[in-house]
């Protein structure tokens, strides 16, 4: 497997509480983002990535998904997610967001 283009939307899914960001390949999922909403805060619990596009950017494309939405939703993300959690440590164009 090859890793995700432009073609490769990231889509998201909530029903309120829960939610994930994600990329489907041909009827397969292949990297997710999973998150809780409370009143003030999200929490970033999980991501995962198909082995085979591990190295890539479907992760990193994945974080820059939730912090977008955190941004256009006006909450914080709190990364228990080691992975989310180095991200957004190493970008300062995240601070708004932790």
């Amino acid at each position: 497997m090859t890793e995700p283009t432009s073609e490769d939307p990231i889509q998201h899914q909530s029903d309120g509480r829960r939610g994930m960001f994600f990329i489907e390949r041909e009827g397969r999922r292949v990297a997710e983002l999973t998150y809780s909403r409370g009143d003030d805060v999200t929490i970033v619990d999980h991501t995962w990535v198909d082995p085979s596009l591990r190295g890539g950017r479907s992760a990193r494309r994945l974080v820059d998904a939730v912090v977008q939405w955190a941004r256009s939703e006006k909450i914080r993300l709190v990364p228990t997610c080691s992975y989310v959690r180095v991200v957004l440590a190493r970008t300062p164009e995240y601070a708004d967001v932790r």
